[in-house]
C-alpha cells in the first residue's frame, strides 16, 4: 500500500481533522488497495465552510508576495517529488505512466503561471468626465476576491484539475475548499498539504473535504460562498448550477470532440493525430478525439492508415512506460463503454472488446446520429469515423452536437483553416493538431453544454475576482 506523505485526516481549519471513516482507493489495473483515504461527512463540510468564511478577510488582505510565495513553494516542493506524484497518479487513476507524467508537468506550469499572474492583478483609471457631471472626479477600479471558492474535480486528471481550482483562488486572495472525486483523492490531498506547509497562507485558506453527494451539496448550496468551480459531467454540472443559484458557477463539462479530415489534409499526420488524441489517458479526457469526419474522396485511404496505426497502440499495465491504453477508472465505466459500442449500430474496424480489465483501442465506422457513442461523451478508448461529402457537411455535423469544448481540422488550406475557426461552435479550434491540445496558460472552456466560464490562471483569476470602482471628488 502507498504510505501517505502527509498527516492523517482531512486538512480542515488550522490542522488536520480525523475522520470517523475511511474509503479504499483502488488501483484499476488489478483491483489492489492503494491506500485508505479519509472519508468526510456533512459535518466536515460545514466546518470547512465556517473556517473558510472566517479566513476570508485574512486571505483578501494577504500581500502579493505572500500569495506568490505559497504558489512557488508548492511548485518547488512538487517538482522535488514529481516521480512520487507520477507513481501515485498511476495507482489511483489507472492512467498510463506517460499521461501521469504529462499531468504533473502541466500542474507545475499551472502553479508557476498562477504565481506570475499575482503580479498582474491590478486595475485601471477611468475617465469620468465623459459627462459634464464627472468633471473634476478621479476614478479607478481594482479587483477584489469574490469570496470563498468551492472547487469540485473529476477523477481523470485529479492533480491538474485541483491545481486549476486552487492556484487561481490563492492568487486572487480567495479561500478555497476543494472536493476531489471519491475515487482519486490522494494526489490532491498531497498538493493541499504542500500549499499549507508553505506558511504563507492562513491554514484555512486551502482546505479539502472528501465525501458523497451530500457533502458536495452542502458546499455548493451555501449562499455565503462566492463561486463554485466544477469539472465533471454535464448532468452533474447542470444540477450544481441549479442548486448553487444565484452563486457564480464556473463549469468545465464534457464533450465529444470532433476532428475533421479535409480532402487536402496530410492523411498520415491526421491518422497519427487520431490515434494520439483518441487514446491518451485511455480515452478518459474531455477533449480526446471521439468523432472523426472525413471527406469522402480520402475515406478509404484514411481508414487504412488509421487501422495500421491502431495496431501499434500498446495496451496493458499503466505502470509501464510504453503503455498507452490501460483500464478505465472502474468496472461500471468499462461496462457502460462496452454497452455503447454494442448499441452503436456501427461497423467495428478495430477493438470493440475487452482484454481482462482493458478495453482494446476501438474504431467504429458509420456511427449514426442518435447513438450514444456519437452523441454523448463516451470517455473511453473509442473513436467513431464517418465520411461526409464536403466540408460544409463536416462543419454542420460538428455543430449538431450539444457539446462544444474543442474541435480540430486537418487541412493544407489556409482558407479552410479560417473557415473552421469562424464556423465551428467550440471554445477552441485546433488546426493540424489534436483537439486535446491545451496549454495551461490559455483560456480554456466550452460553449453550449460543455460549460461556462474559462480556466487558465489569468482567466480563472478574472472569474474569481470582482471589480470595485472608486469615485473620488477631490
Amino acid at each position: 500500500m502507498f504510505d501517505p506523505a502527509w498527516p492523517a485526516g482531512l486538512p480542515v481549519g488550522d490542522g488536520w481533522t480525523q475522520t470517523t471513516g475511511t474509503t479504499d482507493v483502488i488501483f484499476p489495473y488489478d483491483g489492489s488497495v492503494v491506500a485508505a483515504a479519509p472519508l468526510g461527512t456533512v459535518a466536515d463540510a460545514r466546518r470547512a465552510l465556517e473556517e473558510a468564511l472566517a479566513a476570508a478577510p485574512a486571505m483578501a488582505a494577504l500581500p502579493s508576495h505572500a500569495r506568490r510565495a505559497a504558489l512557488l513553494h508548492a511548485h518547488d516542493a512538487l517538482a522535488e517529488r514529481r516521480e512520487d506524484f507520477e507513481r501515485l497518479l498511476v495507482l489511483e487513476t489507472g492512467k498510463p505512466l506517460v499521461d501521469c507524467r504529462v499531468e504533473v508537468a502541466r500542474t507545475l506550469v499551472t502553479l508557476a503561471t498562477a504565481a506570475e499572474e499575482v503580479a498582474r492583478l491590478h486595475g485601471e483609471t477611468v475617465p469620468l468626465d465623459l459627462l459634464p457631471s464627472g468633471e473634476g472626479l478621479v476614478g479607478f477600479w481594482t479587483r477584489r476576491p469574490i469570496g470563498v471558492v468551492v472547487g469540485i474535480t473529476g477523477y481523470n486528471y485529479p492533480l491538474l484539475l485541483a491545481a486549476h481550482k486552487i492556484a487561481p483562488s490563492v492568487a486572487a486572495g480567495c479561500p478555497v475548499i476543494v472536493k476531489p472525486a471519491p475515487a482519486t483523492p490522494l494526489a490532491t490531498l498531497w498538493l493541499v498539504h504542500l500549499l499549507r506547509e508553505s506558511g504563507a497562507l492562513p491554514p484555512a485558506g486551502v482546505q479539502l473535504v472528501t465525501g458523497d453527494v451530500e457533502v458536495g451539496r452542502t458546499l455548493v448550496e451555501d449562499r455565503r460562498i462566492g463561486a463554485v468551480s466544477f469539472t465533471g459531467s454535464a448532468a452533474a454540472g447542470h444540477a450544481i448550477a441549479r442548486n448553487a443559484a444565484p452563486t457564480k458557477v464556473l463549469l468545465e463539462l464534457g464533450s465529444n470532440a470532433a476532428l475533421v479530415v479535409a480532402a487536402d489534409a496530410d492523411l498520415e499526420a491526421a491518422a497519427d493525430a487520431v490515434v494520439r488524441g483518441g487514446y491518451y489517458a485511455s480515452g478518459q479526457a474531455c477533449i480526446s478525439v471521439q468523432r472523426v469526419l472525413v471527406e469522402e474522396p480520402v475515406r478509404e485511404q484514411f481508414l487504412a492508415l488509421l487501422a495500421e496505426r491502431v495496431k501499434d497502440v500498446s495496451v496493458g499495465d499503466p505502470r509501464l512506460p510504453d503503455t498507452r491504453v490501460a483500464p478505465l477508472i472502474d468496472e461500471r465505466a468499462t461496462e457502460r463503454v462496452l454497452d455503447w459500442i454494442a448499441a452503436s449500430g456501427a461497423t467495428t474496424l478495430t477493438g470493440g472488446r475487452r482484454d481482462g480489465r482493458v478495453i482494446a483501442p476501438t474504431v467504429l465506422d458509420g456511427v449514426p446520429d442518435g447513438a450514444a457513442a456519437w452523441d454523448e461523451e463516451i470517455f473511453g478508448p473509442v473513436v467513431c469515423v464517418r465520411s461526409v461529402p464536403d466540408l460544409d457537411a463536416a462543419f454542420a455535423a460538428v455543430n449538431r452536437s450539444r457539446y462544444g469544448l474543442h474541435a480540430a481540422v486537418f487541412t493544407r488550406s489556409l482558407a479552410t483553416a479560417f473557415a473552421a475557426i469562424e464556423r465551428i461552435e467550440a471554445g477552441g479550434v485546433v488546426v493540424n493538431d489534436v483537439p486535446g491540445f491545451r496549454a495551461d496558460n490559455m483560456p480554456y472552456g466550452g460553449v453550449k453544454d460543455s460549460g461556462a466560464g474559462r480556466e487558465g490562471p489569468r482567466f480563472a483569476i478574472e472569474e474569481l475576482t470582482v471589480t470595485r470602482m472608486a469615485i473620488i471628488r477631490p
